[in-house]
């Protein structure tokens, strides 16, 4: 029956004439014309993207943040052609990213929102990569994914690269810039403070564990990453005035054991990185490594996720199909993974902001 009322609708939908009516109707006008949006949105968001991808690349929002521009001095500031620029603002303007304010320009009320989190700004910027290998998605799906640039700058997530000094900075600095929304959703989701010993598995070169640090003054903090990258952590916390509260263990949880003497164990946007037999094999081993009372918290972009779907099922479906590893999880997925990994009881939590991210925690 549901198969039969979805062939109706999408019948009526597609015809024509009823397309006409649904655009004249004073009832119908106001549907018609968010849906006909609605979809324009869809073919043009790569352009969107682009847009966005120019202001960040010619510091155009970082120059307006300092105060109104006319068009010709901003061109001058922005080495772009004045009749480029003046291009690129009103694409911008249309887009919420920047505004007119008399004969000058200001940031926009978008463009004010990601310049408060540079993470955004710094995934823009690394959005190139992505583009390039989504150049000819057909191909990228029908070769199951990898072989392309975001897999090389992820080399680390298929365990054949530990990486060095200069080949691990480059994603370390962008998961550094990207995880305080996160940390932020996670800290405010969990109640940390009830724990002593905390272990961020993959936590790169701590950024989630600084916000933790900030939070809870407590508990005691410890990272395992690949040498490298654990070696840029330390660097970071010493940097602080925090390097007596971390301990760093190095190794790669592909094939070194979990530390063990930590009652919580955290996973940051770590799992969807890796394809389910990886991701599994970790479960079990973060369950032997937790003491009878310890609990694990899985914090990462969620498939499935009411309101976030774009977010989780598509970006990140092609984002890791790009990389060559993983895929985005539904929180019911995960429970289930859990529990076949040995864990008692696993559950969501709900966060702020879930295309951000979703938490789930399962006990030991």
């Amino acid at each position: 029956m549901q198969g039969i009322r979805l062939a109706w609708r999408n019948r009526w939908l597609a015809s024509p004439r009823f397309q006409r009516f649904a655009a004249r109707c004073w009832l119908t006008r106001p549907i018609a014309r968010a849906r006909a949006r609605g979809l324009f949105d869809l073919v043009a968001g790569f352009v969107y993207s682009q847009t966005l991808a120019a202001c960040v690349a010619t510091g155009l929002l970082d120059r307006l943040a300092q105060g109104p521009l006319d068009c010709a001095a901003l061109a001058a500031q922005i080495d772009v052609p004045p009749e480029g620029t003046l291009r690129l603002l009103r694409a911008a303007a249309a887009l919420h990213l920047v505004e007119r304010l008399g004969d000058g320009w200001v940031l926009g009320s978008a463009g004010a929102a990601l310049r408060g989190n540079r993470g955004i700004a710094e995934m823009v910027a690394h959005h190139a990569l992505l583009y390039a290998d989504l150049a000819d998605p057909v191909a990228l799906l029908r070769r199951g994914g990898g072989g392309g640039a975001l897999a090389d700058y992820w080399r680390y997530a298929g365990g054949a690269d530990p990486g060095n000094a200069e080949s691990v900075a480059p994603y370390s600095k962008l998961m550094a810039a990207s995880q305080p929304l996160v940390a932020a959703q996670t800290l405010d989701a969990y109640r940390f403070a009830r724990h002593r010993r905390l272990l961020d598995i993959g936590g790169g070169e701590g950024g989630f564990l600084e916000s933790v640090a900030a939070r809870v003054p407590t508990l005691e903090l410890a990272l395992f990453d690949l040498p490298a990258v654990g070696d840029r952590a330390q660097a970071r916390f010493a940097a602080a005035g925090l390097e007596a509260r971390l301990t760093v263990h190095r190794g790669s949880f592909l094939s070194d054991p979990v530390p063990h003497g930590y009652d919580l164990i955290t996973l940051v946007r770590v799992l969807h990185d890796h394809d389910d037999a990886v991701a599994l094999a970790l479960l079990r081993a973060i369950h032997a490594a937790l003491p009878p009372a310890g609990r694990l918290l899985i914090a990462e972009p969620m498939a499935q996720t009411p309101g976030a779907e774009p977010a989780g099922d598509a970006y990140f479906g092609w984002y890791l199909l790009a990389m060559g590893s993983g895929r985005p999880r539904s929180a019911g997925e995960i429970c289930a993974m859990l529990a076949t990994a040995g864990f008692s009881r696993a559950r969501p939590l709900p966060t702020a902001l879930p295309i951000t991210c979703r938490v789930v925690i399962a006990d030991r």
